[in-house]
């Protein structure tokens, strides 16, 4: 065989040499192809280059499948995607551009990688060649005898006898091999019409013999006479049972097996998924050979063409083509007068042809996902036909004239195509559609009045701003998910029991739903409504109320009964309940009296009116996220369950003697000032789940991580048995300042994010090293994650986000930048100036119009629920092979600079997102000073809304500045002894401590373990210790103040630490306010240090409460008093951290960029303190309860010998001095902000 110099050269190898490995660089189109033994199937243990039945074939892409199989001796090629169906090669496909083109799809676009990774055995669990065909014992189900015994095959006495295995499955016998049992060669007898007969000159013996003329004989020769009886019994009835139902779906056949033909009572047939060929012997042109056929179940066979021979099975009434690529119907079609069954979804068609009028028994014809742009004709004159289901088509417009003439459709459904408009002809009604289907279509105003006997409509998710409905039948609307001002209904819809309009732009409830009589459900949540009308309270039909997410600001009062029992208030702008709300009517019940649920959260509400005890059915309370700080009187309820007070103001909580014994859930959480007594903990004892917050402990963990960012995490596996969603964090990535974080849900599976979470950061450290271009590191990451997977990776998949801080250490001026990429439901969002700047993409059908076209053209079937295949509603995930090409591993990716804005990166499943917004999730954990608290948070105010899945949230609090760099090289001038000129130059003004410091952490007291909340937490806090020494004016000539980025190499640098205790923090300097001399209440000065004696729950005071961030400006305006002359102070505020230095300033300093230090407390991150709040800690200090329960430790203040005093006499002298050199200095320095570009977007899943 030739290697070197032919273009289709081929050579067999069992390892790769130099030799070879040099041969491949030569070229790209170079490159090998792993042949597997017919025993190496994907069941067995995973294949090695080592094994005896592996090995490589060297190749071009341009080297057939009949050129390997003559170097190889072998008849046919096999191949074999995603451990699942083989299917045999036809001559002229080429093996190894197979390869490439299935890399390519994946996401790879380097030819030398997809070179590389062709050679990767690892490879085979996605695509995999055989030089036989493989037999699949995985397949064999049904046992029901199996043992080794003596065997012979034939009646004649030239056969020996042998031990072999026996197999009794289903209706065959099989006898392989005992060594080889599970991959040898097995023999295979149908047992259906044949006999089973005892041998008369050997003890114990059964002859076995199949129905046809030369069919085999085997002999079996058993231990014992029972046995022999038992297996005798059991075959006998599979030789006289009569088949009527055959499945060989998934069975990689290519044609029916002979035996099959001998049954002729077989009646249905299923074929689904296979690789059946026409012209063989047992091809699908030999099908008309089953006289008694009816059922024929062809889908999923890769057919392009449709079997002309099928339209001569006359007995045929149900007929499966789905999935076959089929471009067009034969008109010999028309010959299955009996079909009542055809199922086309899923292919190529475009037209109907008309001889399929013909077959006027027909009353189900599936043409969704195919390439129609209009109704065919066909179904007009198809009279008993009651179903129109064309989803995933390419309609454009909606001809109701069209239906009008079809009176014998019933039901429409078209869902996902492309409708924009709709159109009437005449003006003639509609009376018979009943049901109709748009969802997912781009229709921007809808009206229906003339389908006057429509039950049921479902238009979500389109971008209707106008609908117009006939109400004379309508039962059920649902038109969730649009941009909806206006619905009209006429006249009032009587029969309306369900009625769901969430997530529109409606600011009222219209009248008419006020007036319907039997409406049971309403949902108005995510509108504009600013009021409820009093007839909706009083209505006698209402069950379910769901109006969160508005602006209402009160509640009308009841006047009587209402059988209310699920009642949705959540994230509005009440301030207050009505006190009548749930008090008695006047016929002497309560009002709510059927009250179940009740949510309030989000509200600003102070108080829970008391006659809630009234309502002595409800179960469930939540009311978190308020101003409560009374707890309401619901100990008293008998069917009280689930409790959620957390993030109020309560104080204390007033228990009864006895607590009602329902009681399973109570969440105190956030309520700061809530102190529980052991008494009190001890009546709690019997509730399965009780969280409360826990005093902070620092360990030792949390105070040692890296000094730009700490992250916390926290997951809950809700009402679920197992966690299903892990994460990845490493702070100090590489060895160096760089950190990694991830988080990968698997949904029902544990198993893949657990196996990425082990070994995606390997992955992502080894492709760093190859190509430090964001995009081509960060794609191959998760492509070659994916193909690690293995085996687990075939049936199972994982959505998986990955964030990766690198500092570029070739340019010391460089700052860290944010690489972020993910795949599936999982997402990230940075806290940018106070606003989320989300980082990714959701790979869903429903939100990704995309992704959804791209499944779409690749005829998938989206099943009603909006899953791929009914399998995940995910276009990208990281597994899930079998579903290729629909689900893809190529992620999106994400790349923005770091500056001072960035606060915090918050990591979430699709459990998080689902119940939690952006802006809202951003705005929870903002002010919260630890991590893992605020990871926690995110977790509990999630599952507060009602989730009961699994969830993950990571939060990363940043500290890093536009530059990443607290080096001492560019900055102000220093003042010498003849002024302020000197060429010593500061890159940062002197920063201070930033603290390390841990909030309290929800934990739970039970009596025993609870399946609802399963917590996993990982938390790490870090401080960036920095001095802050005074200017000295005689001391300028000094070594520079390195970071740890680009620490000096040969000289020592003294750094005064400040002392440290449990709680430290850089949020004041001392308790003097900038305009009295006078101390604050309750601080004790100490020299240059102050300790303020303050309980640190107190934290969320509420004037510590953050406002935007401030632009660093160059000059600010000036109020009448700072207007005055003489010195004065300006303070900043950033990244919601409450702190400030006093440095005096002169009028003229605010005009200089290069002095916006200046203006206030230079954070490690590089954002400056305000002034207002300054003190704002102070003051809560002062009202905390005198505890000692921890100290506030203020940075250290400058000494008196080290500060710059000016005289007042030389002020005028020194602002002239100084306005001079630093305008002129400076005039070509832009603002800071103004540096920052933006931010560079990658989307590589298009």
């Amino acid at each position: 065989m030739k290697r070197s110099g032919s273009r289709h050269c081929l050579h067999r190898r069992s390892r790769f040499s130099s030799r070879e490995r040099d041969w491949l660089k030569e070229d790209v189109k170079r490159g090998c192809v792993y042949l597997y033994g017919a025993e190496t199937t994907a069941a067995t243990a995973a294949a090695t280059s080592s094994s005896s039945e592996l090995h490589l074939v060297l190749c071009t892409v341009d080297t057939a499948a009949s050129e390997i199989c003559a170097g190889e001796g072998k008849e046919s090629l096999y191949l074999q995607l995603h451990g699942d169906l083989v299917r045999r090669l036809d001559p002229a496909e080429r093996p190894l551009q197979m390869v490439y083109e299935y890399l390519s799809s994946l996401g790879f676009e380097d030819p030398v990688r997809i070179q590389e990774e062709a050679t990767n055995p690892d490879l085979s669990c996605m695509i995999r060649f055989y030089g036989e065909k493989p037999c699949q014992m995985d397949h064999l189900d049904r046992i029901l005898l199996s043992g080794i015994y003596n065997v012979r095959k034939g009646k004649t006495q030239l056969h020996k006898w042998a031990e072999r295995l026996v197999v009794l499955c289903g209706t065959c016998l099989i006898v392989s091999s005992v060594k080889d049992c599970q991959t040898g060669k097995m023999h295979i007898l149908p047992l259906v019409g044949g006999k089973v007969e005892e041998l008369k000159r050997r003890q114990h013996s059964l002859a076995f013999s199949s129905a046809g003329a030369q069919a085999p004989t085997y002999h079996v020769s058993f231990e014992s006479l029972a046995e022999c009886q038992r297996w005798h019994r059991q075959a006998s009835k599979v030789v006289s049972q009569r088949i009527s139902t055959v499945d060989l779906s998934c069975y990689s056949l290519e044609e029916v097996p002979e035996h099959l033909f001998y049954s002729q009572d077989i009646t249905y047939l299923n074929l689904r998924h296979n690789f059946m060929q026409l012209e063989r012997p047992g091809g699908l042109d030999c099908l008309h050979r089953f006289s008694q056929l009816k059922g024929l179940n062809l889908s999923h066979n890769k057919l392009g063409l449709f079997p002309i021979l099928l339209c001569e099975i006359s007995t045929l009434t149900e007929l499966n083509l789905s999935c076959n690529g089929l471009l067009e119907l034969p008109g010999q079609i028309g010959n299955l007068l009996n079909l009542q069954t055809l199922c086309l979804d899923g292919n190529f068609l475009t037209t109907l042809p008309e001889e399929l009028e013909n077959l006027q028994h027909l009353s189900t014809l599936g043409l969704s996902f195919n390439n129609f742009s209009q109704i065919p004709e066909a179904c007009v004159k198809l009279s008993m036909l009651d179903k129109l289901a064309m989803a995933g088509n390419q309609l454009e417009v909606l001809n109701l004239g069209v239906l009008n003439v079809m009176k014998h459709i019933k039901h429409v459904d078209l869902r996902l195509n492309s409708l924009k408009r709709t159109v009437v002809d005449n003006m003639e009604g509609n009376k018979h559609v009943i049901h109709m289907d748009l969802r997912d279509n781009q229709l921007t105003d809808l009206d229906l009045s003339s389908l006057g006997s429509l039950q049921q409509l479902h238009c979500e998710r389109n971008q209707l701003r106008d609908l117009t409905l006939s109400g004379f039948t309508l039962r059920a609307l649902c038109a969730n998910s649009n941009r909806l001002t206006t619905v009209n209904v006429y006249p009032v819809p009587s029969l309306l029991t369900s009625l769901e309009l969430s997530r529109n732009q409606l600011e009222y409830i219209p009248d008419w739903v006020c007036e319907s009589k039997k409406i049971e459900v309403l949902d108005m949540s995510y509108n504009l409504l600013t009021e409820i009308p009093i007839r909706i309270l009083s209505s006698l039909s209402l069950r379910k109320l769901m109006v969160g997410h508005n602006q209402l600001q009160n509640l009308p009062g009841l006047l009587e009964h209402i059988p209310l029992e699920v009642l949705d208030l959540q994230h509005n702008l009440l301030s207050r309940l009505p006190d009548t709300l749930f008090s008695k009517a006047l016929n002497k019940l309560n009002k709510l009296e059927h009250l179940e649920e009740l949510n309030l959260s989000g509200n600003k509400l102070k108080t829970i009116p008391t006659t809630i005890a009234n309502c002595k059915q409800l179960h469930t309370l939540v009311a978190h996220s308020n101003n409560i700080s009374i707890f309401p009187e619901i100990l008293h309820l008998p069917q009280i369950q689930f409790v959620d007070l957390s993030c109020n103001d309560l104080t204390e909580i007033l228990i009864p003697e006895a607590l009602p014994p329902t009681l399973q859930d109570l969440d105190l959480t956030g309520n700061t000032n809530l102190v529980l007594e052991h008494k009190t903990l001890d009546i709690f004892s019997h509730i399965t789940t009780l969280k409360i917050d826990q005093k902070p402990l620092l360990t030792a963990d949390s105070a040692s991580t890296s000094t730009f960012w700490s992250h916390g995490l926290a997951e809950m596996a809700g009402q679920r048995n197992k966690l299903c969603v892990s994460a990845l964090a490493v702070d100090n990535f590489a060895e160096g300042v760089e950190a990694v974080y991830g988080m990968f849900d698997g949904d029902r599976n544990e198993e893949l994010p657990r196996l990425l979470q082990c070994t995606m950061a390997d992955v992502l450290l080894e492709e760093v090293q190859q190509s430090p271009t964001d995009t081509i590191f960060m794609t191959n990451t998760f492509l070659v994650s994916h193909r690690k997977l293995g085996m687990a990776g075939q049936k199972l998949g994982s959505s998986a986000v990955l964030c990766y801080v690198r500092h570029d250490t070739a340019d010391p001026t460089s700052g860290f930048t944010l690489t972020v990429a993910n795949v599936g439901t999982c997402q990230a969002v940075l806290c940018r100036n106070g606003q989320p700047l989300p980082l990714s993409r959701l790979f869903s059908l429903e939100q990704c119009p995309e992704e959804l076209q791209r499944v779409k053209e690749q005829k998938a079937i989206i099943t009603e629920d909006n899953k791929v295949n009914g399998v995940t509603c995910c276009t990208r995930m990281l597994g899930c092979t079998y579903l290729y090409p629909w689900i893809l591993p190529k992620p999106h990716i994400y790349s923005l600079p770091l500056t001072v804005q960035d606060e915090l990166l918050i990591l979430g499943n699709k459990a998080l997102w689902e119940r939690l917004s952006f802006p809202e999730a951003v705005a929870a954990v903002r002010h919260v000073h630890d991590p893992l608290g605020a990871a926690k948070k995110l977790c509990t105010l999630a599952q507060s809304y009602g989730c009961q899945d699994n969830i993950g949230a990571m939060v990363i609090y940043l500290n890093v500045g536009e530059d990443s760099c607290t080096c001492e090289v560019n900055g102000l001038t220093l003042p010498g002894p003849g002024g302020f000129a000197s060429a010593t130059t500061i890159r940062d003004a002197p920063k201070p401590t930033t603290p390390s410091s841990s909030s309290g952490i929800a934990s739970e007291f039970s009596s025993e373990m609870s399946t609802s909340e399963v917590s996993s937490e990982v938390g790490s806090t870090a401080s960036d210790e920095h001095n802050s020494t005074g200017l000295d004016a005689n001391l300028l000539p000094r070594p520079e103040r390195r970071c740890s980025l680009h620490p000096m190499p040969t000289l020592g640098i003294f750094q005064r630490q400040p002392s440290c205790a449990t709680f430290s923090s850089n949020q004041s300097d001392n308790g003097l306010d900038s305009d009295d001399d006078q101390p604050v209440e309750g601080v004790i000065t100490n020299g240059s240090k102050v300790e303020v004696e303050v309980d640190i729950h107190c934290c969320k005071g509420k004037g510590l409460e953050a406002s935007p961030p401030a632009l660093e400006e160059a000059s600010l305006p000036l109020g009448p008093e700072e207007d005055s002359g003489g010195l004065f102070f300006r303070f900043r505020r950033q990244n919601s951290v409450n702190c400030g230095t006093l440095l005096p300033l002169s009028r003229e300093l605010q005009k200089s960029p290069s002095t916006s230090c200046l203006y206030g407390k230079k954070l490690s991150n590089g954002s400056i303190v305000p002034l207002e709040d300054s003190l704002n800690l102070i003051e809560v200090a002062t009202e905390a309860p005198k505890k000692k329960t921890g100290y506030f430790c203020a940075p250290t203040q400058l000494e008196p010998e080290d500060q710059l005093i000016v005289p007042h006499d030389l002020e005028e002298e020194v602002k002239e001095q100084l306005k001079s050199p630093q305008d002129t200095r400076n005039v070509a320095e832009p603002c800071e902000e103004a540096q920052v570009d933006r931010p560079e977007e990658f989307d590589t899943a298009l």
